[in-house]
């Protein structure tokens, strides 16, 4: 085969898996245009978040006076920020899940795997998915924080970003690692997609610095990205500085962790198709 024939036939080959990539994502889509519970589900939960710690945030801004007063406003502003970036984590890894569960609950999964759509390609739709989940479902909490508590997240800067995209990716890899304990031990385990993610909140220190943690602890906590992330947060809002360091050993994390993860989940794929719970996985 020739340099061209090589060349038309790669290019064929990506724009027919775009295809079968959009057509999936395209389904997800038509679920939400005709479904509006569905659209309030992905904004409920960030604003109710939100709300409820930013009335929290007010409290601690007032409650100090004098040379108190302005601590007790960095403290209210590290609260709301970090709920709202919690939930980037959140939402992304809620958006993969659902997205999967959704296949399942429509026992429309093992229709999925009988088609021409490689593993790889349904990965990427959850993570296109996901995505849109976090954008819609966060925009609006920021939207409230700047209305009713005068709380700007983008005034956090360009580092902004890069706390976003290590937050998303945390939440892709948590995500994979629940898609393949379903792949593993079937709709039984649906509920960790709402759980598991709550469940690492303490060690996430989100609201809090690693070194609140009691001692044996704080190493599993230095293992997640997040606790970097968010100590990187603080950095940005109390001294005004970006904290390289921290953001760069989030970044590795979470290259680690996401090679671990997809790894699990090409191992449960793989053995979940051999035994034939694809078509069963929902019963």
């Amino acid at each position: 085969m020739t340099g061209a024939a090589a060349s038309a036939a790669a290019a064929s080959a990506a724009a027919a898996s775009a295809q079968r990539i959009w057509g999936l994502v395209y389904r997800h889509l038509a679920l939400y245009q005709r479904s509006w519970p569905r659209l309030l589900e992905i904004t409920y939960f960030p604003t109710l978040e939100l709300l409820i710690w930013g009335f929290t945030a007010n409290f601690f801004s007032h409650a100090g006076g004098g040379s108190n007063k302005g601590m007790g406003g960095l403290v209210a502003g590290g609260l709301v920020a970090g709920v709202l970036l919690w939930q980037v984590m959140l939402r992304g890894q809620l958006g993969v899940t659902f997205s999967f569960l959704e296949e399942i609950w429509s026992r429309n999964l093992g229709h999925v795997f009988v088609s021409p759509l490689r593993p790889a390609e349904m990965v990427t739709t959850l993570l296109v998915i996901s995505v849109m989940r976090t954008v819609i479902g966060v925009l609006p909490a920021v939207a409230i924080a700047y209305f009713c508590y005068a709380f700007n997240l983008f005034g956090l800067g360009p580092v902004l970003m890069l706390f976003f995209v290590n937050l998303l990716v945390m939440g892709w890899w948590v995500a994979l690692g629940i898609v393949s304990l379903l792949f593993r031990y079937g709709a039984g385990a649906e509920a960790l997609a709402w759980t598991l993610a709550f469940g690492i909140t303490p060690l996430a220190c989100v609201f809090y610095p690693v070194t609140v943690l009691p001692a044996w602890l704080q190493p599993f906590a230095l293992a997640l990205p997040a606790a970097h992330v968010f100590e990187g947060m603080r950095a940005a809002l109390l001294h005004k500085s970006v904290a390289w360091d921290q953001l760069a050993q989030a970044a590795l994390l979470n290259l680690i962790w996401m090679a671990v993860s997809v790894a699990v989940f090409g191992a449960q794929f793989r053995a979940a198709r051999i035994r034939g719970a694809l078509i069963s996985i929902g019963e």
